[in-house]
């Protein structure tokens, strides 16, 4: 068994990695963090938990904590992680991190889209990016994942596939995607009370959401990226546009997204358009696409679970890797109906 221990795990993406852990046949939870629930049972914030850890009690973090264990994972808001990791790497065999402070190759993208210099940016080549299907090598045994955002995860699975193929032009590129109001996080906020979520379908982050530098560096293309807040609880679907770079057909889009992803568990394309429900609970990405002759458009549509695919389920999928486990082990591709 691989001991391993979660900071931040009372987030919704931190529980959610709480709950694969304790169910994960080859990962023994030695502790979970929180900043401001320490010492409050993790059955008592999360119910639905109880029966899996009736004895853990939330943790203030140290960092002697860290000693000994095979791997941390790392549930942070933004710009928590970089102050961690140069301390917690000497301490730990793999460094797991679900923020975005090592995502961005490009300390000075980092910059421009954080506005802030990186805290660590003589680590960020330490890190490999944790999306296996696209970028699996570097994950194999790696001892520092950075793993990706739910919306360049929806986006990149899209698109890639068709870049790396010449199948599409790589400027011009539009990502519109809704996500579930767990990827706002667990804290209270105005916008998304359910008096103002219910009912309701919003775009923000016009032209300048700071997901948009990773989409690009993922997918290898330009993008315009618009993201929506949509009423339901996890969850998303990305529908993205580009241009063929000559003749095309639905069938032949199908067939490059169908070859990428031959052999790979947990990416599923297809004829129907994808829903978001299908993968719920899942760490499974559902594809298609069509080409439409009339406007001369590519179409491709990818539904994943933000707190699965785009969050934990990801992490604990490249937690595999790293420690040489299999690499859906504690994985579901079985997802909720109702």
């Amino acid at each position: 068994m691989a001991r391993v221990g979660i900071v931040g795990a009372s987030g919704y993406a931190g529980a959610e990695l709480l709950r694969l852990c304790l169910g994960h046949p080859d990962l023994d939870v030695a502790w979970a963090t929180a900043e401001t629930q320490a010492g409050v049972p993790v059955g008592r914030l999360y119910p639905n938990l109880a029966a899996a850890a009736p004895d853990l009690v939330f943790a203030q973090y140290d960092p002697a904590l860290a000693e000994g264990l095979d791997l941390v994972f790392l549930a942070l808001p933004h710009g928590a992680s970089a102050t961690l990791v140069p301390d917690l790497a000497k301490r730990v065999g793999v460094v797991v991190d679900l923020a975005a402070d090592f995502r961005l190759q490009d300390p000075a993208a980092y910059e421009q889209w954080y506005g802030e210099a990186h805290p660590s940016p003589e680590l960020l080549a330490d890190f490999a990016y944790g999306l296996p299907e696209l970028f699996r090598p570097p994950l194999v045994g790696a001892t520092a994942v950075a793993v990706p955002g739910c919306y360049p995860t929806a986006a990149a699975l899209a698109l890639t596939p068709l870049v790396r193929a010449g199948a599409i032009e790589a400027t011009g590129v539009i990502v519109d995607a809704a996500s579930g109001v767990s990827g706002a996080g667990r804290p209270p906020k105005a916008a998304t009370t359910f008096c103002m979520v219910d009912e309701d379908f919003r775009a923000y982050g016009l032209v300048d959401h700071r997901h948009t530098p990773e989409i690009e560096q993922a997918t290898g293309a330009s993008v315009l990226f618009t993201p929506h807040l949509a009423p339901m609880n996890r969850g998303i679907l990305a529908t993205c546009y580009a241009r063929p770079t000559g003749a095309m057909s639905t069938a032949e889009v199908l067939e490059v997204l169908a070859e990428a992803y031959r052999g790979q568990r947990f990416v599923v394309v297809g004829e129907e358009p994808p829903s978001t429900k299908a993968t719920a609970g899942t760490n499974c990405a559902h594809l298609s696409a069509r080409f439409d002759p009339r406007s001369g458009w590519v179409l491709v549509l990818c539904a994943l679970d933000n707190l699965g695919k785009g969050a934990a389920g990801q992490a604990v999928q490249c937690a595999n890797l790293a420690l040489g486990l299999d690499e859906g082990a504690g994985l579901s591709v079985a997802g909720f109906l109702a």
